[in-house]
């Protein structure tokens, strides 16, 4: 690949500093995906320029403007502090003809609603839980076609905020309650939704309209506490210390059944396909004791540090950290012409 000059886009409190051998291992922890994006392709010798975004569109302009970059490379997660926010980012750069990496702005507006999602793919016969969706300021009033236990998350946060053991309730008063404390501390609508007991499994794809399924990934807890169930906390995705103490590991899928896994890669193009993704996107899955998968979320633009499951799936499958961020800046061009 031909060296280019590529802007990154990152949240500002994530941009690496210049030396990082003084941080502490929680401040290398946050700053992981960029760190890595970041000095990997300076090694393989494109002129990378970062810019951390927030709160204005302007410093994306004069920075395009000036530097006039081949690409941009986005792992902007949010605008303006809002999640469902980061599809203007996108879209700006769609104004100015400017070739970036990862999802479209349609794809992330379909994927990030957690209902709208399910709603779609429910109509393409996807196997989804059941839910219900409980606005702020109304009245919660579980339907009856949605049965206990659920899981109460916010409707459009994404990375597990404010899902934690207690998000599971198998009582009206407990969905009251947890629904009030997501509307009050998240600041968003709710959604509850059946709990499926079972396997949490992670699908990552790769693609624009050729598109490549890599090997299923799952989350294993080997020390949970008997009967714990598995739940993909805040604390199992992003807390170092508490992924020791639970043996919270995240890798490559064993003993599942062949059919199974065809199955999930399968699906997971159709769903990839049904809400305009493009780019690299992750799918997550829970399945029951019966092997029956149902899908939960769709992530655009997962983190690709290179030691978490998309970057991890990508290498167990014989694609290197190096090669897959190439390939997806070569994606970014191509969706670009």
């Amino acid at each position: 690949m031909k060296k280019l000059r590529v802007l990154v886009l990152a949240h500002p409190d994530l941009v690496p500093p210049e030396v990082v051998s003084a941080l502490s291992p929680r401040e290398s922890f946050d700053i992981k995906t960029e760190y890595d994006v970041i000095s990997t392709l300076r090694k393989l010798g494109h002129d990378v320029h970062v810019l951390g975004v927030q709160w204005e569109l302007r410093p994306v302009r004069e920075a395009v403007d000036v530097l006039k970059p081949d690409i941009v490379f986005n792992l902007m997660e949010e605008f303006h502090g809002e999640t469902v926010y980061d599809h203007n980012v996108v879209s700006f750069l769609e104004l100015m003809k400017v070739p970036y990496t990862g999802c479209n702005p349609r794809g992330l507006m379909l994927s990030r609603g957690k209902a709208l999602s399910k709603k779609i793919l429910h109509y393409h016969r996807i196997r989804t839980p059941e839910f219900a969706v409980f606005p702020i300021g109304r009245k919660v009033r579980r339907p009856k076609r949605l049965n206990f236990p659920v899981i109460v998350k916010s409707l459009i946060e994404h990375s597990s905020l404010g899902i934690s053991k207690a998000s599971v309730v198998d009582s009206d008063e407990g969905l009251a309650e947890r629904v009030r404390m997501v509307h009050e501390r998240i600041g968003t609508d709710a959604i509850a939704e059946q709990f499926i007991s079972g396997r949490e499994m992670y699908v990552s794809v790769l693609g624009n309209d050729r598109l490549v399924a890599f090997t299923p990934w799952e989350l294993v807890a080997e020390k949970a506490e008997p009967g714990e169930p598995l739940i993909a906390t805040a604390r199992a995705k992003h807390d170092p210390d508490y992924q020791t103490k639970k043996g919270i590991v995240i890798q490559a899928v064993q003993q599942l059944h062949p059919d199974v896994e065809e199955r999930l890669l399968h699906d997971s193009k159709r769903i990839y396909r049904i809400l305009e993704l493009s780019g690299y996107a992750r799918v997550d899955f829970r399945i029951d004791e019966d092997g029956k998968h149902y899908f939960l979320e769709a992530n655009p633009n997962p983190d690709i540090a290179e030691h978490e499951e998309f970057a991890s799936s990508a290498s167990f499958d014989g694609v290197p950290y190096p090669k897959l961020l190439e390939r997806i800046i070569r994606l970014g061009l191509r969706q670009h012409e």
